[in-house]
């Protein structure tokens, strides 16, 4: 057995963000999304229901102010998410990000195997070696000044969890970051566990390359992201493994072009938060290399909409052709994000969701689920 995000047959579909605040969209409109417990296990049994692959999100620990909104300044803690939620739902996929400046590995270890059992598989790690400056700042730690430096420590780090999850016995680890004195992991992941990275400098691509089971990056332009792509997969091989490309979107989806692009209009232009953009395209311009920066000044409106986020935005065939076009530029699945997840993603399932298994991007097959 083997977790379903690895299965062959589909592409991946996902919600991300939907444990913070406003979700992915820096807009002012009241109906923005409210990250309460409530709203997301409300959105997890849908979703797990619509046979969706899984749910991400995203870990912060502070907000990014701006004139009438706190961005991501109300957030659920991804591990006691996702625990809560795997208790709660069936089928679906619950991952949990990380950060590896905040997190013990042995910690981690067995809070992860633990959730195994809770989803009897059904867990996902995302791997963040470090970038938010202001956050390592509010908790205390130092922000190494290289991309080496981090990755190093990632590197050590989860080598130490890949350790704790193979060994059935006590052991030692003397390391340059972690010396550990007779540690294990008991228990262990039930299968092996999915790892997801999103990296855009060299040493981060070197790192999801030879470790992770996806690496997640921006589609801003397909026929790039192509190229980019077959890259990606290239360097994975040259060490022996493969990997698969997910990226993230945005959607408005709506029974005509129009409606969707007055709402596009209303929530992400007329009513975005402009100070919350500048501030977090400021932010990742200074410390974070999952945006190339020479394009990053050129996605304000990008980010206002859904964080910079492929836009699938139209009726639901625009937006299963956009869907479409993702897949065939060569990634395995993309995420997903809506001003309200929950108003909005029963429309999303009736009527795009069809048009995908028609087309033969998804199988609507249960009994292969968490199979491989």
């Amino acid at each position: 057995m083997g977790s379903s995000l690895l299965r062959k047959d589909r592409f991946l579909l996902g919600t991300f963000c939907s444990n913070c605040s406003n979700g992915m969209a820096m807009t002012k409109v009241p109906e923005r999304w409210v990250n309460s417990w409530e709203n997301n296990l409300k959105l997890a049994k849908m979703l797990d229901e619509a046979d969706v692959d899984f749910m991400l999100p995203v870990a912060r620990w502070i907000g990014t102010p701006g004139e009438e909104i706190d961005f991501h300044g109300s957030v659920l803690e991804t591990i006691t998410w996702a625990a809560g939620l795997l208790a709660s739902t069936k089928n679906i996929n619950v991952i949990s990000t990380i950060h590896t400046a905040v997190n013990h590995p042995v910690v981690l270890a067995k809070q992860l195997a633990t959730m195994s059992q809770i989803g009897q598989g059904r867990v996902g790690l995302n791997i963040v070696a470090g970038w938010h400056r202001p956050e390592y700042e509010a908790l205390g730690l130092t922000l190494p000044e290289d991309n080496g430096t981090r990755y190093a420590y990632a590197q050590e780090w989860f080598d130490v969890i890949k350790k704790l999850w193979q060994e059935e016995d006590y052991f030692d680890w003397n390391g340059e970051h972690f010396n550990l004195k007779r540690v294990k992991s008991d228990p262990r992941p039930t299968i092996d566990v999915p790892i997801i990275n999103a990296a855009g400098s060299k040493e981060g691509r070197e790192f999801a390359t030879r470790n992770a089971d996806f690496l997640f990056t921006p589609a801003l332009d397909l026929k790039d992201s192509k190229k980019e792509i077959v890259e990606l997969k290239n360097q994975a091989l040259n060490m022996g493994r493969e990997v698969d490309v997910l990226t993230f979107s945005h959607v408005i989806c709506r029974p005509t072009e129009a409606e969707a692009l007055e709402y596009m209009e209303y929530a992400a232009k007329t009513n975005a938060d402009w100070t919350a953009v500048e501030n977090v395209i400021k932010m990742q311009f200074e410390n974070c290399y999952s945006f190339p920066h020479e394009v990053l000044a050129t996605l304000r409106d990008r980010f206002a909409l859904g964080h910079g986020g492929f836009p699938l935005v139209g009726t639901p065939e625009q937006v299963a052709d956009g869907i479409t076009a993702l897949a065939e530029a060569g990634f395995k699945g993309t995420t997903l994000s809506f001003v309200d997840y929950n108003k909005e993603f029963p429309y999303f399932r009736d009527e795009v969701l069809p048009i995908l298994e028609k087309r033969g991007l998804r199988k609507s097959d249960k009994s292969n689920m968490n199979v491989l």
